[in-house]
């Protein structure tokens, strides 16, 4: 017999993913979506649905409050640790973007759990659709095309390097911005312009898109000063972003805020990104 799911909460993505798993043949249970129109399975109580599986699958991320279960398609509050004092020790219970309180309760509670979110296959993948997104967004915000634009890529991890080769891709003039010397000379090897983080303020002015991947302000008061009112900021990176967007607002600077954009522009695909991460843990707990 197979493992029993419960999918717990959270965006499309999830209801998604819950529908791929029954496609694969498993007993899965989908909690806390009463609000979508697609939702089309009956309603269990938080206690059944919990006791209902042997994997519970939470949502990315799992908590924005740190107290509640990240649930907008609920009019239920779901509080963390009532989930957590409804498993038993023979449950494994997977999300995503655990907060260390979370992670640190669930050990005291010798529950066994992981997060999806920090797996390197989920992160890679996950570049895809989020770069996908941000491309989407620069046409829809932007008088001109892409083609020709001169665009900077703050940051070369897993976003920056998928988003760079898109960008390059349909004609921009790619730079980018990294700090490590390796990174600049990959960068100029894929023949984009590579931009140290002290020439940032040389740069900026000639700039029509900027997106930034990095999680610490970096787009300052001083630094967005120097970019041009025409140019467009993206944000793609998590909180607490790399933009101080009191002063891109005081500035009159146009900025888009677009964190978590697999969810938002392709759940199918993140689904099936989520899916196979999870079962690539539940393989190695079973080892």
């Amino acid at each position: 017999m197979g493992l029993k799911y419960t999918i717990l909460a959270g965006d499309k993505r999830s209801l998604e993913l819950g529908n791929l798993l029954m496609k694969d043949g498993n007993d899965v249970c989908i909690y806390g979506f009463e609000r979508l129109e697609e939702y089309k399975y009956g309603q269990l109580s938080l206690n059944e649905a919990i006791e209902y599986a042997d994997v519970i699958i939470g949502p990315l991320p799992f908590s924005t409050d740190n107290v509640n279960v990240n649930a907008p398609f609920t009019n239920q509050i779901i509080k963390t640790d009532t989930v957590f004092d409804m498993m038993s020790e023979k449950q494994v219970i997977i999300g995503g973007k655990f907060s260390a309180e979370h992670e640190k309760e669930l050990k005291n509670k010798n529950l066994k759990s992981a997060d999806y979110f920090k797996r390197e296959e989920m992160q890679a993948l996950n570049a895809v659709p989020t770069a996908e997104g941000a491309i989407r967004i620069a046409m829809e915000e932007t008088p001109f095309t892409i083609h020709n634009s001169n665009v900077l890529i703050l940051g070369y991890g897993r976003i920056g390097k998928t988003l760079s080769r898109m960008l390059y891709g349909i004609g921009a003039n790619v730079h980018v911005e990294a700090r490590s010397f390796s990174d600049l000379a990959w960068i100029k090897n894929n023949r984009y312009t590579p931009v140290y983080l002290k020439e940032l303020r040389t740069y900026l002015p000639e700039m029509n898109i900027v997106f930034n991947t990095v999680p610490e302000i970096i787009l300052n008061k001083e630094l967005l000063g120097s970019i041009d009112s025409s140019c467009l900021v993206i944000d793609l990176a998590s909180e607490p972003g790399g933009i101080d967007l009191e002063a891109a607002e005081e500035l009159r600077i146009k900025t888009v805020r677009a964190a978590g954009l697999p969810g938002k522009v392709a759940p199918l695909t993140a689904a099936i990104i989520i899916k196979d991460t999870i079962y690539n843990i539940i393989e190695e707990l079973k080892a």
